[in-house]
Formats: C-alpha cells, structure tokens, sequence
C-alpha cells in the first residue's frame, strides 16, 4: 500500500492510496491498455485492511466546484469523465435524477419497467451503474423477453450467453428509471462477433444468474451522459440524459 500524487485530468490527490497487486491475470497483463483500476465505487467498500482508504474521488471532492462526476462513454470512440462540472454540450434533453441506494457501495438504482422496441412492460427491479463492467446484466425474463425480437437469436452454453446472426437487426432497449424511459440504441447490443468468421455475435445484454442485482454496464453507459453526485449528508443522487453522441 503507497500513498502518492495522482492527477486525473486536471484534478490532483495530493496523498491518495494505491494499492499494488501482488499477482495479475494473464490478460490483465497482456492489455496495453490497461494499468490498474481507479475505483470509482463508495469507499465503504475498500478492501484495505486494517484502515479502509479513500476512492480517488472522494480524495479530490472538497476541491471540486461541485460534488460530482460526470460520465459520457461512446460507442466505437473515446469517451470522457468530467470531474466537478456537467457538460451541457455532451446531452441532449433534459437530466433525470433519481437517489442512490449507496447501502452495498455501489451506485444502485431502481427500474419500473423495461423497453423492447416499442413495447414497454411494467417491472421492478434494481441494479447498480459501473463503468468497470462491459454488458449489461439483468433479470432472465427481461434477457429473454429481448432476444425473442431478434430473428435467430439463441442461449448458447458454448459462447456462454445469448448469440445471434450478426446481420439481424436489433431492437432498442429501454430500462424506466425516475419515471423516463433511457433508451439504449438497438446496435449498441451488438457487443462482438464470437469468432473470426463474423457470422455470429455474442449479445451485449445477458441474465444476471448469481450476481443478485443488474448491472448496467457500458453497453447501457455509452448512450448517456450519466452523473454521479454526492453532496455532504445528502443522500446521492445520479443524474441521466441520452448523449449527444448517440
């Protein structure tokens, strides 16, 4: 465990933990991309022992013009985080804010209902946003209710989830939170091909079996600009509104 000054953009922790692994999976190290995980969650769920530390955000929030931190991922493209201000260039439409159940640590939500296409069904459920999870995992009758609209669609043990032809043509998908509808744009579902020939592709929305909750991944995340507040007691609130991008 170290403490050292990292900056984000613009933003500096002057003191901020990191912890170094000890051991990293084979394709973790493999990413050229990649060097290590930010953490953006609550920090009541820090993993340090025996002090629990702060995530960078909270590090930095006192020093923010406000609270928060903004999240505006894209499809096929780089995407941006904006720490204390809201872009108003990087939305369209109005915010919809709903509280967070922060209870587990995580950025938690509640739907009451979801979109395939144009048909909306009424259910509740609850999950939490992460940048830091690809897909978006969610209750199996919703998983199923959406791949029964895409011709050849179909749950394979093999790939581990649902695939389908790459040519189909997908459905929008929608999740009803603080009582709008954020819809997810229907190619965005078309996470990649399963293989080299390019005939089949693995779907971007899968049933959460074991996990408890959805998690609303990037493939939900890229077509929002999503923001993550946390005022001093106050409860914490996250802000959505489709992307200027999609």
């Amino acid at each position: 465990m170290y403490a050292d000054k990292v900056t984000v953009g613009e933003v500096t922790a002057t003191s901020q933990a990191v912890e170094a692994a000890t051991s990293v999976s084979a394709q973790f190290a493999q990413s050229s991309a990649t060097d290590g995980l930010l953490g953006l969650a609550f920090s009541s769920i820090n993993q340090v022992s025996p002090t629990k530390q702060k995530t960078f955000f909270d590090s930095v929030k006192s020093q923010l013009a406000a609270p928060l931190f903004a999240v505006n991922l894209k499809y096929h493209a780089a995407g941006t985080y904006d720490f204390g201000y809201i872009d108003k260039s990087k939305y369209t439409g109005d915010i919809t804010y709903v509280n967070v159940d922060n209870s587990q640590g995580f950025w938690g939500i509640s739907g009451t209902a979801y979109g395939v296409g144009s048909t909306t069904t009424k259910r509740s459920f609850s999950g939490i946003l992460d940048t830091g999870t690809t897909l978006v995992y969610t209750d199996a009758a919703i998983v199923q209710a959406y791949y029964a609209k895409v011709s050849g669609a179909k749950l394979d043990s093999t790939q581990g989830g649902y695939v389908f032809p790459c040519s189909a043509t997908l459905p929008n998908f929608s999740i009803t939170v603080g009582g709008v509808a954020q819809v997810v744009p229907g190619k965005y579902v078309n996470y990649s091909p399963v293989d080299s020939s390019g005939k089949t592709c693995f779907g971007g929305i899968q049933t959460d079996d074991g996990i408890g909750f959805s998690i609303f991944g990037d493939v939900f995340l890229k077509s929002k600009y999503v923001i993550h507040e946390a005022v001093a007691g106050s409860t914490p609130r996250i802000g959505l509104a489709q992307s200027s991008s999609v």
